[in-house]
């Protein structure tokens, strides 16, 4: 037995010297392996189509032209902070909700659905025994999906049902775009003042919906009348008012709802 030592320890150091040396990679047998020319690879790249298909599909009036990287220039977005149980928010209905908004840039709160004061018949604050205004603690209602508040506020909210929480992240695009509302103080004893939001500010929303319930019905058309004068303080997101329309100048007359008949032109005398 003692003769096949050594060969057992020659063998066992033959092993452990063929595991340390890296293996050389296996030489490839194809003709493609071992490279081609340029003509052969290039015929062996796949053909590019000649018609480049849209990145949405369109109706057939529209035509086909080839496009580059889709691009998303700004994003809505939101999450949910709690799913309702109730039935889901139709469109055009009214909607009862809670919210409170902040500035994303440094975290100002500028409305919150608890701060509005109850308005008399008078349409002047109602006063509570220390003088200050009742605040309405009910929640703001609003008809969603018609445009009537910035377009992010109004698109953030599709798709909750009611008792639902959700937090929306709104770009300045969707906001109030470019236009600065200045700092406005409401001179209302216990109503904080509006601190202002700088032109293409981000819009944070937390909305808790409440409630959703019939739209009361649409007036009938009315002929032309004076317009009204702009309000005293900013609109907020539950106000019946549309934050990206262009003021109308001073002392315009408002927009008819439905356009006067024009008389028809006169005929000239018959020669």
């Amino acid at each position: 037995m003692n003769r096949f030592v050594p060969a057992l320890i020659v063998a066992a150091a033959a092993l452990a010297a063929s595991a340390q040396t890296p293996s050389k990679p296996s030489t490839p047998t194809t003709s493609a392996a071992k490279g081609s020319s340029p003509a052969g690879a290039a015929s062996a790249k796949p053909s590019i189509a000649v018609s480049v298909q849209p990145w949405i599909k369109l109706p057939p009036g529209v035509p086909v032209v080839p496009h580059g990287p889709v691009k998303v220039p700004f994003a809505l977005r939101y999450e949910d902070i709690k799913i309702g149980t109730g039935a889901e928010g139709e469109s055009g209905k009214l909607w009862h909700l809670k919210y409170t908004g902040w500035r994303a840039a440094d975290g100002v709160k500028f409305d919150s659905w608890d701060q509005h004061p109850v308005m008399g018949p008078d349409r002047k604050p109602v006063l509570g025994p220390d003088g200050n205004a009742k605040l309405d603690d009910q929640p703001t209602p609003f008809q969603q999906g018609l445009g009537k508040v910035i377009p992010g506020f109004d698109y953030g909210l599709a798709g909750m049902r009611i008792g639902g929480k959700r937090r929306i992240f709104i770009p300045w695009q969707l906001g109030y775009g470019m236009r600065e509302l200045p700092p406005h103080p409401y001179q209302i004893p216990g109503v904080p003042d509006f601190p202002g939001i700088p032109a293409k500010s981000d819009l944070i929303f937390n909305v808790e919906l409440v409630d959703v319930t019939d739209a009361p019905a649409p007036l009938p058309p009315t002929m032309p009348r004076p317009a009204r004068p702009a309000p005293a303080v900013p609109p907020h997101p539950g106000a019946s008012t549309q934050p990206n329309a262009a003021p109308a100048p001073a002392g315009a007359p408002a927009q008819p709802s439905m356009p006067p008949q024009q008389a028809a032109p006169a005929q000239p005398p018959p020669k």
